[in-house]
């Protein structure tokens, strides 16, 4: 068997890619909270920020952490088809079950459905990312922790939907941000800790693009997507701050008239 590191470059990339899990979470969560004081057109594209942000944000955390593995006797390139498709999947489950609480009327129900979804598509992300990893030998999972991590993944997107819908404060939305980035982080690690890699050494050329090639740039990129949002939603008025304003236009109007 060969030896894996999940750390290679040290505490560098676990704690950025918790950083980066809690950035998304944030996000999203703070997005939401706008959603569902919103409606028609507004409702909709701050529920599309908001999933684009949690789902950046996971598959940014997974590939972050990702930059950190590497395993003892083989080198490790990755399917840049598989890797981005894994990045779409992220994407459209969190949309799904944004969605699904932000228009459902029985949120209770959507909440149970759209954790589920979620919770899956995540683990599904992860999975896929993994089946795009290409190095000189075997890859095989222990079936338990699997379980445990997929288990984890859906726990985390209920908990994250259920914070959507009932924090509204900042500190509480930061909060709960820790939390999840936590939970998303728990997954990552409970499913790299199920893959055992018996190496099989070759002269053969990997297929794919390595970590710095690839993953690197692309994680820049979408880390700096989120650290731009961040700072437009942070200086979009709430709606309470918009009436607040209207409110104290309307004086003024009148005097004027």
């Amino acid at each position: 068997m060969g030896h894996l590191d999940h750390a290679a470059l040290g505490w560098l990339t676990p704690v950025l890619s918790y950083v980066m899990a809690c950035i998304g979470a944030a996000l999203g969560l703070r997005c939401t909270v706008r959603a569902l004081a919103a409606t028609g057109r507004s409702r909709r594209n701050w529920l599309v920020t908001a999933a684009s942000a949690i789902g950046t944000g996971i598959w940014t955390m997974h590939f972050v952490a990702m930059l950190g593995f590497s395993v003892a006797g083989t080198d490790i390139r990755y399917d840049v088809p598989l890797t981005l498709l894994s990045l779409l999947v992220a994407m459209v489950v969190v949309c799904a079950g944004v969605f699904a609480v932000g228009y459902s009327r029985d949120r209770g129900r959507a909440l149970l459905v759209g954790g589920l979804t979620t919770g899956l598509g995540v683990a599904s992300m992860h999975y896929l990312g993994m089946a795009a990893v290409r190095l000189h030998g075997d890859v095989t999972y222990d079936p338990v922790l699997v379980g445990l991590s997929v288990l984890i993944a859906v726990v985390a997107a209920t908990a994250a939907l259920w914070a959507a819908l009932n924090i509204k404060s900042p500190v509480a939305v930061t909060i709960a941000s820790l939390i999840m980035g936590a939970a998303v982080s728990s997954m990552h690690y409970t499913g790299m800790f199920a893959v055992s890699v018996r190496v099989t050494p070759t002269g053969e050329a990997l297929p794919g693009a390595t970590a710095m090639q690839f993953i690197f740039p692309l994680a820049v990129g979408l880390g700096s997507y989120l650290f731009l949002t961040s700072a437009f939603v942070a200086l979009s008025p709430t709606a309470g701050e918009r009436e607040a304003s209207a409110s104290a236009q309307r004086p003024v109007e009148s005097i004027a008239r």
